[in-house]
């Protein structure tokens, strides 16, 4: 089995096919394409996509509950929720993957159907799950893949090779997928999706089960890929990655649109403010009962060895916290004090915390 060695694209998810019960040999739906005309020039002043009161049932269950979305051109677009929140069920739907009940989308500015070929050429999706054909070399993999979107082999030869360039399988290009390592058929994967240098990259889920180093390796192609001109949507359930990279984040839950901005002003949204951690050893229950009793305290919590304290806005929560704990002679060791998160965010308007 070959190995790789760590790089930019080390362990990238599969872009050949979309969602976990894809297959190499599904993604014709995706993105079969006829040989007609050439896409039109982007406008950058029209949403990449837009979405408006969108409405999905499975059954009695509802999926999206007039659901609402605008990307803009050239962003790193998050769409943060916990598992079955519907952010895999909306991009479908954009996609064209799945029908739904109600409501419109467009992309570019045109309606998005099964067969919108043009928009297609100028999509790619990034899912979690690899999907490659084991019968296809590396490079004939890259090529089938391309295909459906570049039909003429002359205008697809070059795209094709530097997808491998990209992607750092120089040395790899003649071997099957049986024969690679993990990170290298990530790497495949993404060749796959990004081949036909798509304006617009569906990014679904993509660093789940992945370490830590291949999760920064993820991160770091996927800022590559936007600054040279791709929009990106990004759907997650981990803050700590969707406040790294995103522009824009528009959090949701049970179908429906919760909160849109920066990461700051979804921040600003809220009425939690800081974490304060201090370590002491000698915390007595009626210090920590003072604690609780300032009138900025949501929470507070002592384990034998630190105090976790988690706090309304204000500009003296700290100063007011040290006193109290002075003026009971506690000992105060190591201290730290953490901004709000993402998941602050996300606990203060649902009441559950994003991996509920």
């Amino acid at each position: 089995m070959a190995d790789d060695s760590a790089n930019l694209t080390d362990s990238v998810p599969s872009a050949s096919a979309y969602g976990g019960e894809e297959t190499a040999s599904q993604a014709t739906q995706i993105a079969a394409i006829p040989d007609e005309g050439t896409p039109a020039a982007n406008v950058n002043d029209i949403p990449a996509v837009s979405v408006s009161k969108l409405v999905k049932h499975y059954g009695d269950m509802v999926a999206l509950d007039y659901f609402d979305l605008d990307v803009h051109q050239g962003e790193i677009f998050g769409l943060l929720g916990p598992n079955g929140s519907g952010k895999t069920t909306a991009i479908n739907c954009i996609l064209a993957l799945l029908t739904y009940d109600s409501g419109t989308i467009r992309v570019f500015g045109q309606p998005m159907t099964p067969t919108s070929y043009d928009l297609k050429r100028r999509i790619g999706i990034v899912p979690q799950n690899v999907a490659v054909f084991n019968e296809l070399t590396v490079e004939e993999n890259i090529d089938y893949f391309c295909s459906l979107y570049v039909p003429r082999k002359a205008e697809r030869a070059p795209l094709v090779e530097e997808a491998v360039a990209f992607a750092g399988l120089q040395d790899f290009r003649r071997f099957r997928p049986g024969k690679l390592s993990g990170g290298l058929l990530r790497r495949l994967n993404i060749a796959c999706g990004i081949a036909h240098k798509p304006d617009l990259i569906f990014f679904d889920e993509p660093t789940v089960a992945v370490d830590p180093q291949s999760r920064n390796a993820i991160l770091e192609g996927i800022q590559r890929l936007n600054s040279d001109g791709a929009t990106v949507v990004y759907t997650s359930h981990y803050m700590e990655e969707v406040e790294r990279i995103c522009d824009r984040i528009l959090i949701m839950d049970h179908g429906r649109h919760l909160a849109l901005g920066t990461a700051d002003e979804l921040k600003d949204m809220i009425d939690t403010g800081e974490r304060i951690t201090i370590g002491t050893l000698d915390l007595t229950e009626e210090t920590l009962a003072a604690v609780r009793a300032l009138g900025f305290v949501i929470e507070s919590a002592y384990n034998g060895h630190e105090l976790d304290v988690r706090c309304r806005r204000g500009e003296h929560n700290l100063i007011d916290l040290l006193g109290v704990l002075r003026a009971a002679g506690t000992n105060v060791g190591h201290l730290t004090s953490q901004p709000p998160t993402l998941n602050d965010v996300f606990l203060e308007l649902t009441g559950k915390a994003l991996r509920d």
